[in-house]
């Protein structure tokens, strides 16, 4: 099936958060209400002609000037089929957030929350959202195009040496399942 195939049996299953599909150097997007994220997804892996098994990348991108300030884009891939699609979910600045993918993509986890690191964007229903970049104690989120060049105010730059000091390797940095 061609990936604007599927954007149209996209938009016949899912009329109301469908609101746009583009095709660009025949890569196929299509941007959806955040809503219902995990049903769109989970009919793109069940359905047996698509079969979407493969979350190649998630990442979150700032656009400011837009109504919809963010959106969290899914490369998405059959390896059964070996097509492609891109969703993009689109999310307001004044509540960034959008269900977790990881219930249906394990590989989703990191990809999530640097998401949410590097922009603010909260997963509902993440199993550990927890910073994965940047301390816990950072101020901001700094692949947001309104994030201060030379950082927060008062920010100062530490040599390695410094921080090793700080953090012993121990439980906090492993995976928790």
């Amino acid at each position: 099936m061609e990936p604007l195939e599927i954007a149209e049996l996209l938009k016949e299953k899912f009329p109301i958060e469908v609101q746009d599909v583009t095709n660009f150097r025949d890569q196929v997007s299509v941007s959806v209400k955040r809503d219902r994220i995990s049903d769109i997804c989970r009919y793109l892996i069940d359905d047996p002609d698509i079969s979407m098994d493969f979350l190649s990348d998630l990442c979150g991108v700032d656009y400011p000037e837009r109504r919809l300030r963010f959106e969290v884009v899914y490369n998405l891939c059959s390896l059964k089929y070996k097509h492609r699609i891109r969703i993009k979910a689109l999310i307001p600045e004044d509540d960034p957030s959008i269900d977790s993918v990881v219930p249906l993509w394990s590989g989703a986890n990191w990809h999530e929350r640097e998401a949410c690191d590097m922009f603010g964007i909260v997963f509902n229903g993440h199993p550990d959202l927890r910073r994965i970049l940047m301390p816990e104690d950072w101020e901001g989120y700094p692949l947001r195009k309104d994030y201060p060049l030379r950082g927060p105010e008062g920010f100062e730059y530490r040599k390695y040496e410094e921080l090793k000091e700080l953090h012993t390797h121990d439980d906090e940095w492993t995976i928790k399942s």
